[in-house]
């Protein structure tokens, strides 16, 4: 069954836009980014939360043996470290 009180026509302009009702926006979305997924010729409009990755920061040991305020020197030899594991 059709829910009228959630449903709305909108015009989509010559560049692709749509507008997302002010009310949808505020209650519904968390940030000004949205998911669209095309699924059985509908598209559908998600909100879009990045994942939270900060419980992964320091939780990777990598052994080193360069001086660790020498960027490009780490970053060397995490690549060298790296291609020999493949």
């Amino acid at each position: 069954m059709l829910d009228l009180d959630n449903t709305v026509v909108k015009q989509v302009d010559n560049q692709g836009r749509i507008v997302l009702p002010k009310k949808w926006r505020n209650e519904h979305l968390k940030s000004s980014s949205v998911k669209l997924q095309i699924t059985d010729g509908e598209i559908h409009v998600f909100p879009y939360e990045p994942e939270d990755i900060s419980d992964l920061f320091g939780s990777i040991e990598i052994d080193l043996e360069s001086d660790r305020s020498d960027w490009k020197a780490m970053k060397k030899e995490l690549i060298v470290k790296g291609s020999k594991r493949k």
